[in-house]
């Protein structure tokens, strides 16, 4: 099947200006993997948007979850997630195969470290919710940068999950001055932070997803640390559209 017609079940805000969506593939099996992303295009004619009828959503949801699949988005003021936003229960789109090698490595001796802002939290969402179901011994270290506690989606449910996984560690961090009462890091992820919770740089594959600026920002500091290209996989969320660099 190339590709695949969702409806639009169910909608929640998860986080300030961020919102989940949940899409069910009405009985087809929407095989994918962790951390895989597709393209959304919008089947009803009522509520196209007036522009780009179609955008690149990474799955936020895990292969094994039985809930309908999720994807999540800042709530930008764009045509088309105005038009998503108004769109009601019911709403039919036409969602591509999924694909993407923003995928967990194999070598389980090897740590995963996973480095991310705001929205680029979902396709790590899927990767760790599924390397938790499958008790992967993976040591997951998760690096996850918001402006405020209340940008950071998701941080209920990375708390419980180191309670579920020995093997996962959580290290939100916000960079904004509003948030007072915040039990974790605070500022901009740099090498000292890295370094307070890793053995060394050399040795993990690091998996960077996020704004632009962040991405390059990252991919900069462990370049000039000594790490390798062949160690480094990323997802850049830039301009509402996905770029992928492997």
């Amino acid at each position: 099947m190339a590709e695949y017609q969702m409806t639009l079940v169910d909608r929640q805000r998860i986080a300030r200006d961020t919102v989940a969506f949940w899409l069910d593939a009405n009985g087809a099996s929407s095989d994918f993997r962790a951390g895989q992303h597709a393209d959304f295009v919008f089947t009803d004619a009522s509520v196209q948007s007036e522009s780009d009828n179609s955008r690149i959503f990474s799955l936020a949801s895990s292969p094994h979850d039985k809930r309908p699949v999720m994807i999540a988005m800042r709530m930008r003021k764009t045509a088309f997630k105005n038009a998503l936003k108004a769109a009601a229960l019911g709403t039919k789109f036409t969602v591509s195969r999924p694909r993407g090698s923003f995928t967990l490595h194999r070598d389980v001796t090897k740590p995963a470290v996973f480095l991310t802002g705001g929205i680029g939290i979902t396709p790590i969402r899927s990767i760790l919710q599924w390397a938790t179901q499958e008790r992967l011994p993976h040591k997951l270290y998760l690096f996850y940068s918001n402006r405020e506690a209340e940008d950071a989606a998701f941080i209920e449910e990375f708390e419980s999950m180191t309670a579920q996984n020995p093997n996962f560690t959580l290290i939100p961090t916000v960079t904004g001055h509003k948030t007072l009462a915040w039990p974790y890091e605070k500022g901009h992820i740099n090498r000292q932070m890295l370094t307070r919770y890793l053995l060394g740089l050399n040795g993990p594959i690091y998996y960077i997803a996020g704004p632009s600026g962040m991405v390059t920002a990252m991919t900069d500091l462990l370049t000039s640390s000594g790490v390798s290209d062949d160690d480094m996989r990323t997802e850049e969320f830039g301009d509402y559209k996905l770029y992928r660099h492997l």
